[in-house]
């Protein structure tokens, strides 16, 4: 193994260490966000709408350990599922690399630091929503892009 190499580009997905796994999210914090999926056409919708436990000033869940019991519908992303998670956006470090792709320039495991996400315009706002505080027949109306 060349260790002149960062870990990203020796191992793949599931050869890496729980540390290594944790360090390539970017913390945009797109994954937390209400995903709108178009059965009929396959199209992805943003919203503006985040999971009742994302802190969105600080892009961090605020129960990480126990997201998947406080939010059953939260998914938990794997080596063997972030190829195929169509909503994942196409900047994800998971996504990217279980497709053969690299990491973005901007990426914080490239700069070093935690705030390229957000400089580089791939971070979510801080002005979010929380799910708690809206009704689902109205997430259509907070549609903010397409994916």
């Amino acid at each position: 193994m060349n260790t002149d190499r960062p870990f990203w580009e020796t191992k793949t997905l599931a050869e890496m260490s729980k540390a290594e796994w944790e360090s390539l999210c970017d913390g945009c914090g797109r994954c937390c966000l209400y995903i709108l999926h178009n059965e009929e056409t396959g199209d992805v919708f943003e919203t503006d709408v985040a999971c009742t436990l994302f802190d969105a000033r600080g892009r961090r869940c605020t129960d990480y350990e126990n997201r998947h019991a406080r939010v059953p519908d939260c998914v938990a992303l794997t080596p063997q599922n972030a190829k195929s998670l169509s909503w994942l956006p196409g900047t994800c470090a998971y996504r990217r690399l279980a497709r053969g792709e690299g990491l973005p320039d901007w990426h914080p495991l490239i700069t070093g630091d935690r705030d390229s996400v957000a400089r580089a315009g791939i971070a979510v706002s801080p002005d979010l929503i929380p799910e708690d505080a809206i009704d689902d027949g109205l997430l259509e109306s907070r549609i903010t892009k397409a994916r």
